[in-house]
């Protein structure tokens, strides 16, 4: 017997004689293949294999726990009717387009090619990569407003490799870092690992507020800033040019480097300029290939300031062994040229407002914050539902989905952060009553049936006697 397999057997009888109760949270994975003497990657099929039996849920940020219970017969037997009796993943977000396979796979083609696979390709490529790669990353990342000079671009092996390097040369550890007050956890990982203390700023309906990240750094003073002005992930938000301006006006107020990820920016044709545009000598941009083409074939960026803080973040990323693949960087630069990327960005802007369609059929009701843009939609639950109970109760139906304190920096208030106590309205509602609904995974047919699904799991109720309508 395999031996995650012989080590899942082991928790699931523990499970079973009681030993192991709902709700209990196992071992973080480290712990767990320290525990047993196995690689980090047999801990994971550990759990994995867990998962795949129902006995547990894992919650992003938090950790995995046992389930409450069995998923309810009949609620089974529903979500087989939309999936095929898979789970539906609406954590994480991949988006996958129509004929994407056979699109990459000529650039690949072309490449395995014994003429063409050389020493270049399969070793790790230098972190400026090529001119050629260079050339063809300006051009994908160029906006309206706004282009990248190639000279300052620089390549990680994906976008969270880019924002751990941009970290890594612009915070020391002990290091402050502003950043949104609910923003994307893996920064808050790379943070941690790196030393770097997070400090929450607030927002509004355009992202983060100036005004508060100036008090942020007279408090402070902060290092840098990490900050997404266009679909802001996880609330859709997207700046407005005027927005982008003040924050720019801060930034050369207060000497600050600001680090602006771009990654779902391709999905909106009509974006406002980056803020790199507005304060081009003060933002580092960093960006990936992830979603416009696949996860296991990407190429991180970094756009540099200016020519000065190119071998910063070059060290950063050779530090960290943060480059890009060779292999990699030359299939990125052939699908840059050849037209893939671009077909593919068309396809999954078309791709995001079908989904987003169904969004508003099936939770148009309710307290959303989405886009026409977006890949995933924020979800303000009616009263008495909290975050971790909805979350629970739909991975007993199949259905896995992010809870809010995920994403907040503050332990959960949300919209609060430095300069305005955190409310009950709007943003700041709190992130212990939201969830996350991740949007681009599950085919669409099946995306339909998990938020009809959720619709009816949230008007029940937490008890299951309905919710109460003023």
């Amino acid at each position: 017997m395999e031996e995650y397999r012989r080590i899942a057997d082991l928790f699931a009888r523990r499970i079973a004689d009681g030993r192991l109760r709902p709700g209990d949270r196992l071992p973080p994975q480290r712990v767990l293949a320290r525990r047993h003497r196995i690689a980090n990657s047999t801990a994971i099929r550990v759990y994995g294999e867990l998962a795949r039996r129902g006995l547990v849920v894992g919650e992003v940020g938090r950790g995995t726990f046992v389930r409450a219970a069995p998923p309810p017969p009949g609620a089974a037997l529903a979500l087989a009717e939309a999936t095929g009796d898979a789970p539906v993943d609406l954590q994480l977000n991949y988006p996958v387009a129509e004929g994407q396979s056979e699109l990459m796979a000529r650039a690949l083609t072309a490449l395995a090619r014994a003429d063409v696979l050389g020493e270049e390709t399969s070793r790790p490529a230098a972190a400026t990569g090529t001119a050629e790669a260079r050339a063809a990353a300006a051009r994908v990342l160029a906006r309206p407003g706004w282009a990248p000079d190639p000279d300052r671009v620089l390549f990680a092996g994906n976008g969270r490799q880019a924002i751990a390097a941009a970290l890594s040369a612009l915070v020391p550890p002990g290091g402050s870092l502003g950043i949104e007050a609910l923003t994307y956890p893996l920064v808050k990982t790379v943070a941690e690992r790196l030393g770097v203390r997070l400090v929450p700023i607030g927002l509004d309906g355009e992202g983060m507020r100036p005004d508060a990240l100036a008090a942020a750094h007279r408090t402070g003073p902060l290092s840098a800033v990490y900050v997404q002005p266009t679909l802001h992930n996880p609330l859709s938000l997207t700046a407005s040019p005027g927005r982008r301006a003040e924050l720019a006006d801060v930034l050369r107020e207060s000497g600050l480097t600001a680090i602006e990820d771009t990654t779902w920016a391709f999905l909106v044709p009509d974006a406002p300029a980056p803020l790199a545009a507005h304060a081009p000598e003060r933002v580092v941009l960093v960006d990936s290939l992830s979603k416009r083409l696949a996860p296991g074939l990407t190429v991180g960026h970094l756009v540099a300031p200016e020519p000065s803080m190119v071998e910063d973040l070059a060290r950063a990323l050779r530090s960290g062994a943060w480059t890009a693949g060779g292999l990699a960087l030359a299939a990125a630069t052939r699908w840059a040229a050849d037209g893939t990327v671009d077909a593919l960005v068309a396809a999954k802007r078309a791709d995001a407002a079908a989904r987003h369609a169904l969004v508003l059929r099936h939770l148009g009701p309710y307290r959303i914050r989405t886009s026409p843009h977006a890949y995933y939609c924020w979800w303000e639950l009616p009263a008495p539902w909290r975050a971790e109970t909805f979350v629970a109760a739909a991975a007993e139906r199949g259905i896995a989905l992010t809870p809010g304190p995920s994403f907040a920096v503050d332990g959960g208030r949300g919209g609060g952060g430095v300069g305005r106590p955190a409310s009950r309205r709007g943003l700041a509602r709190g992130a212990a009553d939201a969830v996350r609904v991740g949007l681009a995974s599950p085919p669409l047919p099946v995306l339909a049936g998990a938020l009809a699904r959720l619709a009816e799991l949230v008007e029940r109720g937490p008890d299951g006697s309905g919710l109460r309508h003023e």
